[in-house]
């Protein structure tokens, strides 16, 4: 009886010890060992450019997609996208689809309330949360940030209760000390998380440039509630000279991770993106940030995006708005639009990549 007892607890302390936990496995383990695998087309529209699709899983376990999405009639060239967008909602049984098209989930309401376009969709204390962009006028500096709140995935969002009456969250700041005060194009291109107690709101702004141009760069606002107010810290998250788009942050391990288009090319061609990590959430080195994912021509190749069409940048398949479907807490899949389509009829699209680890 004593060495069949001894030999159970022999077993325990071997399973504690040898069985890690996803808390306990190294900060650098959710960037260091992520490996994707292409799955196929997420979300597309005949007639339709479908740019970004930002995913949620509801109480059923159905995944809803939001994607920004506007006509391939109105506008000769790519700039639908901040003068005819709205936001779609697409539904399927599996994050891998198919996705079904359910309708507009945020419409254009042009002049003050213009274009939403760039959503991100999160489920946070019990809510679901909304985040996008709109204009006024077709005008690039006036952008900003909107929250919207909703109890389910019926589509009966609310602004927020921090945000202005039409769910304005965060605008360009108006105060001199903050990082962003002579942003050329206002703010844009939210990402939400809580982390630590705090609600975190990425988000990208222009910065002029001392000779011409600007740099594209992101900042991060905080708030003691998830509906508000947010306020813009006073320093940006990201290095100087190193440019970046379409940021999406997302925490694991007790760190911050952020996917974004590597705009500046500095781990490759900008056709891909960027995995940064960071150990506060305040601040992304780039000692922690590597190569995130390839253009879509690495993943498909080159020969099948050359017979398509390309909206939006080059055949290779510029990969853009980076967001990510966690399960239970863990990345799961990522999902990536790009302009290059294959298909007669249809404008850009949104693919989902299989995300697993090491």
């Amino acid at each position: 009886m004593k060495i069949q007892m001894f030999a159970i607890i022999v077993l325990l302390i071997n399973l504690n010890f040898g069985c890690k936990s996803k808390n306990s496995l190294p900060q650098s383990h959710f960037s260091e060992n992520m490996k994707l695998e292409y799955i196929g087309v997420a979300a597309e529209n005949e007639g339709m450019h479908v740019w970004g699709s930002s995913p949620v899983i509801d109480k059923d376990g159905k995944v809803h997609l939001f994607a920004a999405q506007w006509s391939t009639a109105t506008q000769k060239n790519f700039n639908g996208w901040y003068k005819d967008c709205e936001i779609g909602h697409y539904v399927s049984d599996h994050p891998e689809g198919p996705f079904k098209y359910v309708g507009v989930a945020v419409e254009d309401k042009d002049g003050l309330f213009n274009s939403p376009h760039n959503p991100t969709v999160n489920y946070i204390d019990g809510k679901y949360v909304l985040c996008f962009i709109v204009n006024e006028n077709d005008k690039l500096k006036t952008q900003r940030i909107v929250m919207y709140v909703a109890d389910d995935l019926n589509d009966t969002w609310r602004p927020a209760k921090g945000a202005e009456a039409d769910g304005t969250i965060l605008r360009k700041p108006t105060d001199s000390t903050k990082w962003n005060y002579k942003a050329i194009l206002g703010v844009s291109n939210p990402s939400l998380i809580k982390y630590k107690g705090k609600y975190l709101m990425y988000h990208k702004s222009v910065i002029p440039r001392e000779k011409r141009g600007g740099a594209y760069t992101y900042g991060v606002a905080v708030a003691d509630k998830l509906e508000g107010p947010y306020e813009i810290h006073a320093e940006k998250v990201t290095p100087p000279n190193l440019a970046l788009e379409d940021a999406f942050a997302y925490t694991a391990n007790d760190s911050v991770f952020m996917f974004s288009r590597d705009f500046g090319s500095t781990f490759g061609n900008n056709g891909g993106g960027i995995l940064w990590r960071s150990a506060d959430g305040f601040t992304f080195p780039k000692e922690n940030a590597k190569r995130g994912y390839e253009d879509l021509a690495h993943y498909l190749g080159k020969e099948t995006l050359e017979k398509g069409t390309a909206h939006r940048g080059k055949k290779d398949g510029h990969l853009e708005r980076a967001q990510v479907l966690l399960i239970d807490g863990v990345p799961a899949y990522l999902y990536l639009a790009t302009g290059v389509q294959v298909k007669e009829s249809y404008g850009s699209s949104s693919h989902v990549f299989k995300i697993s680890f090491k």
